[in-house]
């Protein structure tokens, strides 16, 4: 279910909404918090039902391991990064790896959605209560913070401290409405990037590309245009997913950071990672 898709703009995003205000309308914070928490599960099953499961693993034993790391344990921390780094290898790398080495035992998967997203942002929550900067709170809160579903496909990349007290002092007023208002122009603009522009854009590109895979020769003017035109498609794509993703976070009173910043004007390549994808980098240097 991508953000542009009918099914999220006429049916989950109105529902999820509606369910989310009319909840803390009648004074029932706790239960429209668990009201999100299920609809951002649903939504990420809706891209693959058996990725449902993993999540939930991975969520459950990071929250574990985090009280542990919590009550003073010191092999806590380096097993729970070791988990988290396994679990991400063995997606990613393990049909590989075993190639290398001649094996084929190892029966190919597909990618779980998401699962680098999540894994990193679990991994900076346990070094977090490491380094004494946050506390571990409950299952269900934990549980929102990683499954939150305008956050969860793509980044950004967010620490506890940054999202959950946002949800704490949550109220619905006048100052909501404003940010909500906020929210609707964001995402207005990261939907038309995407769908005007990137989607434009790949009419081009793809042709080119899949000429290409299948060793077809190009004339050069089609390369150029091929190469050019998914320059901009990544570019107009990953800018309207971020866009949107802010934009969706303001709808329920939550701020989610500058993910995107003008790669394109950046001066080194070191520049442009920092620019690319903010978050990230942010948690790669941390």
């Amino acid at each position: 279910m991508l953000f542009n898709s009918y099914a999220f703009l006429f049916h989950f995003l109105p529902v999820t909404l509606t369910g989310f205000l009319f909840l803390f309308y009648i004074n029932r914070k706790d239960l429209a918090l668990s009201w999100l928490t299920l609809a951002s599960l649903y939504f990420y099953s809706q891209w693959n039902l058996w990725n449902l499961p993993l999540l939930l693993a991975s969520v459950t034993g990071n929250f574990f391991v985090g009280r542990l790391i919590g009550q003073g344990k010191r092999f806590a921390l380096p097993l729970g990064v070791g988990f988290n780094l396994l679990l991400l290898g063995w997606f990613k790398y393990a049909v590989f790896v075993t190639s290398i080495f001649g094996g084929s035992s190892v029966t190919e998967v597909a990618l779980p959605l998401a699962i680098s997203f999540f894994t990193f942002q679990q991994i900076a929550y346990l070094v977090d209560i490491h380094r004494q900067t946050i506390n571990p709170f409950r299952f269900p809160q934990y549980l929102l913070f990683v499954s939150f579903f305008p956050h969860l496909i793509a980044g950004p990349i967010m620490h506890y401290r940054e999202m959950m007290p946002q949800f704490t002092q949550l109220s619905i007023t006048r100052t909501h409405l404003w940010t909500a208002g906020l929210g609707i122009n964001f995402f207005s603009i990261g939907l038309f990037k995407k769908v005007v522009l990137a989607d434009h854009f790949a009419t081009i590109s793809d042709p080119a590309f899949a000429n290409a895979a299948t060793a077809q020769p190009l004339e050069t003017i089609i390369a150029w245009q091929g190469m050019l035109a998914y320059t901009f498609q990544i570019y107009f794509d990953f800018s309207g997913y971020a866009e949107m993703a802010i934009g969706l976070g303001l709808l329920f009173g939550i701020w989610l950071p500058i993910n995107f910043n003008s790669p394109y004007r950046a001066t080194s390549i070191t520049d442009f990672w920092r620019r690319w994808h903010i978050t990230l980098s942010g948690f790669l240097r941390d």
